[in-house]
This record gives C-alpha cells, sequence and structure tokens, in this order.
C-alpha cells in the first residue's frame, strides 16, 4: 500500500511538473498538494538529498525538479519515499532482496509466484508513468471542472 508520505510527495512533484521551472516554496507546494506543511518540508528535503529536487534558501528561495519531469517516473519516486515495490522482500530485485523470515525454501514457496508477476506488473506500469503524465492528465482534468 502506498503511504500517505509517498502521496504527499508526488503530489508535490506533479504540482513541480506542473510550474514548468517556476519555483515554488514550501507553503506554495502545501497548498497546492493539499498537504500539511511541516511534513511536506521534511519530505522535501529528502527528495533534495535524493536529488528528485533542487533547493534554492533565502527570501526568494523555492523548489523545482532537478530532470524534467518526463524522465522521474512515479516508481523512481515510490522507491524513494516507501523502499521497494515489491510485496515480499523475496521477489524485490533491488536492494531490498531477501528471503522472507517465515519461509523456509524460496524456490518451493507457493506464493512467490503471484507476488512476482504482481512486482512486475506494478513496476511496468509505475515505470512508465512519469511526473509529466500526470502533470497532463491533471491538466486536463482541471479543464473539464
Amino acid at each position: 500500500m502506498l503511504s500517505q508520505k509517498a502521496r504527499y510527495a508526488l503530489r508535490a512533484l506533479v504540482e513541480l511538473a506542473r510550474a514548468d521551472g517556476v519555483q515554488l516554496t514550501a507553503g506554495e507546494l502545501a497548498v497546492r498538494a493539499d498537504a500539511p506543511r511541516k511534513f511536506l518540508e521534511a519530505i522535501l528535503l529528502e527528495l533534495s538529498r535524493r536529488h528528485l529536487i533542487m533547493s534554492r534558501r533565502g527570501k526568494f528561495g523555492g523548489y523545482v525538479l532537478s530532470k524534467p519531469a518526463a524522465e522521474i517516473s512515479f516508481a523512481e519516486v515510490i522507491r524513494v519515499i516507501d523502499g521497494p515495490l515489491a510485496l515480499a522482500p523475496c521477489v524485490s530485485p533491488r536492494l531490498g532482496f531477501r528471503k522472507c523470515d517465515d519461509c523456509p525454501d524460496r524456490d518451493l514457496c507457493s506464493l512467490r509466484e503471484a507476488l512476482l508477476r504482481a512486482r512486475d506488473a506494478t513496476a511496468d506500469v509505475l515505470e512508465a508513468y512519469t511526473l509529466a503524465d500526470a502533470a497532463r492528465s491533471g491538466a486536463a482534468a482541471d479543464a473539464l471542472t
């Protein structure tokens, strides 16, 4: 399940994508992303440390994406905030891989194949969907209201 922290991160990053290079302050992002400012500030710090956004301090400071929105996938953001996409550690192809605590033999596990397929399907969708896609789809939805 996607954490609230990841939801706020994605919302804020989509707002930065919509801003198209114009700096936004933490306060502006909190309003646009409908997120608590203090919580969002901690998320923005983490995103900055992981080089998804750049921050500028001071009176005219704010945040911008560190690379084009079309190059930042939902999967990348979720991995930064929540960790691996996999439902179980034994099906994570990245750093989260390990044998499940309660599984005597992963090769004989009756759950592993389904969890592996779910992880692959989830990764396929989230790797292909970018902040630019979300910004465009949100803009289209806003135009309809």
